[in-house]
């Protein structure tokens, strides 16, 4: 029914405002996010189209995150907002897990070799940009810096009890790689490293020294921005 009622208000739209008419005739790329969001949602209500809808739900963001912020809400704050039941939220947050899952598999899908930081923030940055908590990371590279796997350490507060040489470097030698890369994000979004940071990334390059695994770099993701403390001279 809501669909029923959804599809007449769009018809009495002109074409061009038509979300679906729309990418058919011209492409996806000329759509507004809210257009776009409103295709994935489906059908509005008695009172809106889905376009209608989809504009309201964009203005939930409080923190001028864009697109972004939809990673951060939760099935039940998704439900909360008036119009968007359980299927809705479900399509949504799908569709959000489904765009990270593709942001990661142009790069995991074939060889990956890491050349710069820029390499790695294009593997990792959607895995850990949006998260709620500080993730640990290590890539593993062979003697051609092809990633051979990415394994997380830890999860939590970044300290040096929490991340350990014997985590990263137990994991290394039955990896058999020949160097690693440290990666971690920052909730905040503000990737600029701290003291914890910093004395964690030297006591784990010099675990790494003794061993013959080199450490190349320690990058650190913020949201949408990151940092090399091997460009900083840390490492």
């Amino acid at each position: 029914m809501e669909e029923e009622q959804d599809r007449f208000k769009i018809k009495d739209l002109p074409t061009i405002e038509r979300p679906y008419e729309k990418l058919e005739e011209f492409g996806a790329e000329v759509l507004s996010n809210a257009e776009l969001l409103a295709i994935i949602i489906r059908s509005g209500n008695k009172n809106e189209t889905s376009v209608a809808l989809a504009q309201r739900l964009l203005k939930q963001d409080q923190s001028n995150k864009g697109l972004s912020f939809l990673y951060d809400l939760s099935l039940e704050q998704l439900r909360a907002i008036k119009g968007i039941g359980k299927v809705k939220a479900i399509q949504i947050k799908a569709i959000m897990e489904l765009s990270k899952r593709i942001a990661s598999s142009f790069s995991i899908g074939n060889r990956v070799i890491v050349k710069s930081p820029e390499d790695v923030c294009r593997l990792l940055m959607e895995d850990v940009r949006h998260l709620g908590k500080e993730v640990f990371k290590v890539v593993f590279l062979n003697t051609k810096n092809h990633v051979i796997k990415t394994v997380d350490i830890s999860i939590g507060s970044l300290s040096a009890s929490i991340v350990h040489p014997r985590e990263v470097f137990s994991e290394a030698v039955k990896t058999g790689c020949a160097a690693v890369i440290l990666v971690h994000n920052h909730p905040s979004g503000d990737p600029e490293p701290s003291s914890d940071d910093v004395e964690t990334t030297k006591r784990l390059a010099d675990a790494g020294s003794i061993l013959g695994i080199k450490v190349l770099d320690h990058i650190i993701i913020g949201d949408g921005r990151f940092v090399s403390l091997k460009e900083k001279g840390i490492i």
